[in-house]
């Protein structure tokens, strides 16, 4: 099976392939702003039968000598995902082949896949780049002491990642975080959650990491938080303006909740957006 069998674009000289990792399950109670049954209402309308799974997408790029990964995936933490590395295998890439991993944030969805059960790194070549808030946020004690019983697993699967690659991490601020690629800063979901622009030549490319987890409800519902969101109010308006950045762009997207098809276009519509996958 070669890479053709997954979603991919061409920017410039990169190549974005989307890599699955599987899917996660999320009631559509952890969901703000809108009624549950007006939740189904709008994953039946848009033909999705599974109405509470959200997909969780990786994204591998290459080009310029190197192949790069935009997230890892939930390596089967609490059943989800734990497809990335076999994906990897059938679309040609080995895991000592990753030079860099790039975190949009450190939820266990995105880093529970950099560490397998025995505890060793999945990507023995990889150096590991996040935002400086992000790493700073999950390695803080008070933090972890102030988290609500069920998410004190997050801070436990963020620190054995940043344990596991700590002579390989490495944190920014800002700017260009390799050739090509830059940090966008998109605050709220996580403390330095961040999407990467891709750029080559003249085409460009945004992976916007978690901005929408049910793309057929927060999109063109944008109100709509849910409570993965470390700021939900924050979260909300970095939606809405991003949306219509990207709409009025004509910007490529990419998102680790995008869905399967990995990549899209943000239209924009009468009284809403939507979302337009790129086949």
């Amino acid at each position: 099976m070669s890479n053709l069998t997954f979603p991919t674009k061409n920017v410039g000289d990169l190549t974005i392939t989307a890599v699955s990792d599987g899917y996660l399950h999320a009631s559509f109670d952890l969901l703000a702003n809108i009624d549950p049954a007006d939740a189904s209402r709008m994953q039946e309308n848009a033909g999705i039968n599974d109405h509470t799974s959200i997909h969780i997408n990786c994204y591998l790029v290459r080009g310029g000598g190197r192949t790069v990964l935009i997230d890892a995936g939930a390596g089967g933490f609490k059943q989800w995902g734990g497809r990335l590395k076999t994906n990897l295998l059938l679309a040609g890439i080995q895991p000592s082949q990753i030079d860099a991993i790039l975190l949009t944030h450190a939820h266990p969805d995105h880093v529970g896949g950099l560490m397998d059960a025995s505890g060793e790194a999945v990507f023995p070549n990889a150096e590991l780049v996040a935002h400086h808030r992000e790493v700073a946020f999950w390695q803080d004690d008070g933090n972890l002491s102030r988290a609500p019983e069920r998410a004190r697993g997050n801070f436990l699967v963020a620190r054995q990642a940043f344990d596991g690659f700590r002579d390989r991490l490495r944190t920014f601020d800002a700017g260009e975080v390799l050739p090509g690629m830059t940090a966008v800063p998109l605050p709220g979901h996580t403390a330095g959650h961040t999407g990467y622009r891709l750029d080559s030549g003249d085409q460009s490319l945004l992976v916007w990491g978690d901005i929408v987890h049910f793309p057929q409800i927060q999109i063109p519902r944008p109100e709509v938080s849910i409570a993965f969101d470390q700021d939900a109010h924050l979260a909300a308006d970095t939606r809405s303006k991003l949306l219509d950045s990207v709409a009025s762009d004509r910007l490529l997207i990419a998102g680790m909740h995008l869905g399967q098809p990995g990549f899209a276009r943000i239209e924009r519509k009468k009284l809403a957006y939507g979302v337009a996958y790129q086949e």
